[in-house]
């Protein structure tokens, strides 16, 4: 399955839901990651982030700046398909709403603050309602 590529397909289509719990990035060196349950890993120059739930993070003693909740668009996405990030990531900016993005084989990761969550899952509907009026 190698996903879908229409735009207006994946936005209008595009489902948002939140996974349960909040999570948190932390750097740590690579030596440290090893056997870490992380949710996202990304390898850095200065260590490796992990993108941790923040129980994880509290019961290792690891400093954090965001607490985050995770978004998942339901839609599979191509990896490459054009548009998707900019169009959620402009949305959520047009609501005041910082997004961190990943993304998975099938499907796109927004990690907003936790405070917003709500706000952010609404706006993405209201975006992915509108698309469905153009495509109607």
């Amino acid at each position: 399955m190698s996903g879908e590529r229409d735009l207006e397909v994946l936005i209008s289509s595009m489902n948002p839901v939140r996974r349960p719990g909040t999570f948190v990035f932390v750097s740590v060196p690579a030596a440290a990651a090893a056997g870490i349950p992380a949710a996202a890993t990304i390898t850095e120059e200065e260590g490796v982030t992990l993108v941790v739930a923040k129980a994880e993070a509290d019961a290792r003693g690891w400093g954090y700046d965001f607490e985050a909740a995770w978004l998942t668009l339901r839609v599979h996405s191509a990896l490459d398909a054009v548009g998707l990030t900019a169009a959620v990531s402009s949305r959520l900016a047009e609501a005041g709403i910082s997004c961190n993005v990943i993304a998975g084989y099938h499907h796109d990761h927004l990690l907003v603050p936790v405070d917003d969550a709500s706000r952010a899952i609404d706006e993405l509907n209201a975006l992915a309602a509108e698309a469905r009026g153009r495509r109607a």
